[in-house]
């Protein structure tokens, strides 16, 4: 069977793809806009070694394929391949396929592929130590890098889009205003944001609130910047962010804890210490708004440790459901008073990064390397069909700390909507 039949075979003959090989052989239909190519054996050999997701994913890194359109668009065709990934019986088929060879070259994966064995030289999933190096894994890339990728705002979690034409700093602007409100801000108040990133949430509260925010992050770049930032805005008696680990925070009484996208880094075997170390943080009264990706039931595997994002983009990454999350808090003490799916703002989000990166990738590449540019081509593309097929979600869930007497100092009704 010719090498482009065989890619054909193991995409899907109904993908409407185009391949061609390095053969010479082609497959698919001519007037496809989207093409595959195969450009060298060791492509052939990741397959052959790694069938399915995470051997297309290692032969596109490395450069030994290249896609000839558009990376969503192809993403979305082929999605049971980029997300399902293959059964054993498919896997044995694309090998005997593919020729015993290519299973006995040595093909290290990319560099950019993040070892487990070096994870488990740190200790056990979500030490400390552990966590450090797989947040510094993906968040300490270059700050010109998510600049170009996530635009002014530098916020690297789902935005909230008030109208379907609204521009992204917009929707940012309205996430970061919408966990204000719902934490009920007012100015004096002190706010805990725990895994800050680059700062959006402290500066925002700070800014439109008055409120006096810590903010803390295991990015030493992302501390850096957000210093910066806070400095260049003027807002250094109102905003701090510190590079540490939230558990090492020893302030208390907060009024309100914001934790936006760093729930799918604490592990599931974490998650109740996690929500009883934030409960211990605030005042009675206080408010805690968890904001995170979830599975769509509690039916699908946690993590996929074997995967192209566990591998790439998230070691260590653990996804709940949120009825699981919700039954945690709950348990910790937390009364639930609002929760909201937002899974398709996170679509239209993740677009706009698509975009962003697209403009901007001659320079990305020289700032990061190809391999690494494509890690982020490929993530993020997927990442939009994930959201747009219920794949995975986006859920805010605002939870109180009640007061001694059972008061949650909650009015009856918002006083402004929440969208």
């Amino acid at each position: 069977m010719a090498l482009a039949s065989i890619f054909e075979k193991i995409v899907g003959r109904d993908a409407n793809v185009a391949f061609m090989a390095y053969d010479g052989s082609k497959a698919g239909p001519d007037g496809a806009d989207v093409r595959l190519e195969v450009k060298s054996p060791i492509a052939v050999a990741y397959l052959a070694q790694a069938p399915g997701e995470l051997g297309l994913a290692r032969a596109y890194v490395s450069g030994h394929i290249d896609v000839h359109g558009d990376m969503y668009t192809l993403l979305d065709r082929m999605w049971n391949i980029t997300t399902n990934d293959l059964s054993l019986s498919e896997k044995m088929d694309a090998v005997r396929s593919l020729g015993v060879k290519p299973l006995l070259m040595r093909v290290p994966p990319p560099p950019q592929e993040m070892r487990q064995s070096t994870l488990a030289r740190l200790g056990s999933r979500h030490a400390k130590q552990r966590d450090a190096e797989a947040i510094h894994h993906h968040y300490d890339v270059s700050n010109r890098f998510y600049e170009w990728v996530l635009g002014p705002s530098m916020a690297y979690t789902c935005a909230v889009f008030p109208h379907e034409e609204s521009s992204l700093e917009e929707a940012q602007f309205a996430k970061f205003d919408l966990v204000a409100r719902k934490l009920g801000l007012k100015p004096g108040m002190r706010l805990l944001d725990v895994g800050c990133g680059w700062g959006g949430m402290v500066m925002h509260a700070a800014r439109e609130y008055g409120v006096k925010v810590l903010g803390v992050t295991l990015s030493k770049q992302q501390a850096d910047w957000a210093r910066r930032a806070i400095a260049d805005a003027g807002l250094q008696d109102l905003a701090e962010v510190r590079h540490m680990d939230y558990r090492d925070v020893r302030e208390g009484d907060f009024d309100a804890v914001s934790s936006i996208g760093l729930t799918e880094h604490i592990g599931a075997a974490n998650v109740p210490g996690y929500f009883s170390f934030l409960y211990g943080k605030l005042k009675p009264g206080g408010r805690l708004l968890n904001h995170c990706i979830t599975r769509p039931t509690g039916k699908e595997k946690t993590f996929n440790k074997g995967g192209f994002i566990n591998r790439y983009v998230f070691p260590d990454g653990e996804l709940e459901s949120v009825g699981w999350l919700v039954r945690q808090m709950e348990d910790i003490g937390f009364e639930i008073r609002h929760e909201e799916n937002l899974r398709e703002h996170y679509a239209q989000t993740l677009k706009y990064w698509c975009d962003n990166l697209d403009a901007n990738w001659e320079d990305a590449v020289q700032e990061v390397g190809m391999g690494t540019a494509r890690v982020w081509a490929l993530y993020m593309a997927g990442c939009i069909v994930g959201f747009e097929r219920n794949k995975v979600q986006l859920h805010q869930v605002l939870g109180v700390k009640l007061d001694p007497t059972g008061n949650a100092h909650v009015p009856l009704r918002p006083s402004r909507d929440w969208p």
